[in-house]
């Protein structure tokens, strides 16, 4: 599959796909709280739906632009004013830093690219990869907390000596998360609070007066949160939750599913759970969704028939809405965060994806290794059922974002065989959301030294996709 080129009439096709997307709405509740819509946080929005209101590159063959940071890039985002704000984490030593970044420059090839960069700030270490999840708020300052559990609002600044990055807030959570914890994500809700969930099972926010409330659920969080209008949803190695403010402004819990997590963490996956951020979609995010660690059940010709499943609750009420297995054709696990828009939810693979590190907790997995591969699933929600539309064999090494604009699945695909080596390549990759059928792929430079390692792209008001990888940012684009 990555290794397919460029077909024709795209131009017409993009145009069919769009017309079958919906429209994307103006940002409500939580969302007014974020910074540019598609490009503040790392799943495009508080429902954490994958999906941008901006066109991407197109399916045909592109620029590909290289700047090497000698860090792996997390988390790419951009300001209202085009500038990109990427965390990049060396993996020597787990030590993060902001880096400011002109998109243009990178326009203009291999020799402009190293001048992209505009200013750094670093970071106190934190979890995974120094922390992973940050978000810009309305200002256009990068929210995160960091190793030393202080939440910290970056802004970007221009004086006579050039641009700057300086810490224009920050608030001490010392007093909230305990010692030896980190914080796994953190969204705005739909009154400006700024929720974060932590590695050990703290769930809580910060107000907009500076205090800090807490619950402890007891159970890991391994992924990031989201938000909606009904409340903010947390995904623990367990269950899924949904939280909220009570009158007093204490953190309650709206509701608690329960989902099975098997009997081991899987290859390619973090975490002994599921690997899912959580999605809101639907018409006022009427559905919350995970996927879940089922183990696999055996069919009597020894091939699986099926292992782990979608999951789609009420975001009202938590009671189930429907669920089927997903990713039957492909491998059975999925530490990505489900795509959803309208109907619609899209689910890839990461099943046997060689991390070159774990969480210090990750505990062992079963099997020990697995192939890498791939494979991705649309399913259709309806009437309390969930219809499987298509499998596909798409095997994407980065977290895919569809694109309401022009219509198109924009991601990165490994090639090589199932068994993963140092000499695999990677591809720039679209796809047709209706179908599965990769329609475009543009090469990507270098192999695993350019890995995407199933982090997030980014997809500019300038058209580009940006993508992190282990040693710096990729730019895909005209």
């Amino acid at each position: 599959m990555s290794a397919v080129r460029v077909v024709t009439a795209l131009s017409v096709l993009a145009v069919a796909v769009a017309s079958a997307l919906p429209a994307q709405a103006a940002p409500t509740g939580p969302d007014d709280f974020l910074g540019a819509p598609g490009t503040s946080t790392m799943h495009g929005d508080a429902a954490s739906s994958d999906t941008t209101p901006l066109a991407g590159p197109g399916a045909s063959p592109q620029q590909v632009t290289v700047l090497p940071l000698g860090a792996a890039c997390s988390t790419v985002l951009e300001t209202s004013d085009g500038l990109v704000v990427a965390l990049c984490t060396a993996i020597a030593g787990r030590a993060p830093t902001v880096y400011l970044l002109d998109p243009e420059q990178m326009r203009g090839g291999p020799l402009a690219a190293p001048t992209a960069e505009l200013a750094r700030m670093p970071l106190a270490v934190g979890g995974l990869l120094g922390g992973v999840y940050a978000y810009l708020d309305d200002a256009d300052r990068l929210v995160i907390v960091d190793g030393t559990r202080t939440l910290l609002r970056i802004g970007h600044h221009r004086d006579d000596d050039g641009w700057r990055l300086s810490v224009d807030e920050a608030t001490d959570l010392r007093g909230a998360i305990p010692d030896g914890d980190s914080v796994s994500g953190l969204v705005p809700d739909t009154t400006g609070n700024v929720w974060f969930a932590t590695a050990g099972g703290v769930a809580g926010y910060v107000a907009r007066d500076g205090g800090a409330r807490t619950r402890l659920l007891g159970e890991g969080v391994a992924n990031s949160i989201s938000a909606s209008s009904h409340g903010v949803a947390v995904a623990t190695t367990h269950a899924l939750y949904q939280l909220d403010t009570g009158e007093d402004g204490s953190v309650v819990v709206d509701w608690r599913a329960p989902y099975d997590r098997g009997s081991a963490r899987k290859p390619g996956q973090l975490s002994w759970g599921t690997g899912s951020t959580p999605t809101y979609f639907g018409p006022d995010s009427r559905y919350l969704t995970i996927v879940d660690n089922a183990d696999e059940k055996w069919a009597t010709d020894q091939q699986a028939e099926y292992a782990v499943s979608l999951q789609v609750f009420d975001s009202e009420s938590g009671e189930p809405v429907c669920t089927t297995p997903v990713l039957t054709e492909g491998g059975p696990g999925s530490e990505n965060s489900p795509i959803a828009y309208g109907d619609t939810v899209i689910v890839a693979s990461t099943h046997g994806y060689p991390y070159p590190a774990m969480p210090a907790d990750a505990g062992p997995s079963v099997p020990e290794s697995a192939p890498f591969r791939g494979g991705a699933t649309r399913v259709r929600v309806g009437n309390g059922v969930c219809g499987v539309e298509w499998n596909s064999p798409l095997r994407s090494s980065a977290v895919p974002h569809v694109s309401l604009a022009d219509g198109l699945l924009y991601t990165v695909t490994r090639r090589g065989a199932d068994t993963t080596s140092p000499i695999d390549g990677f591809d720039f990759t679209v796809v047709d959301p209706e179908t599965g059928h990769t329609i475009g792929a543009t090469p990507l430079p270098g192999t695993t030294a350019h890995d995407t390692l199933q982090m997030s792209g980014l997809i500019t008001t300038g058209g580009d996709y940006l993508q992190g990888t282990v040693t710096g940012i990729v730019r895909v684009g005209p």
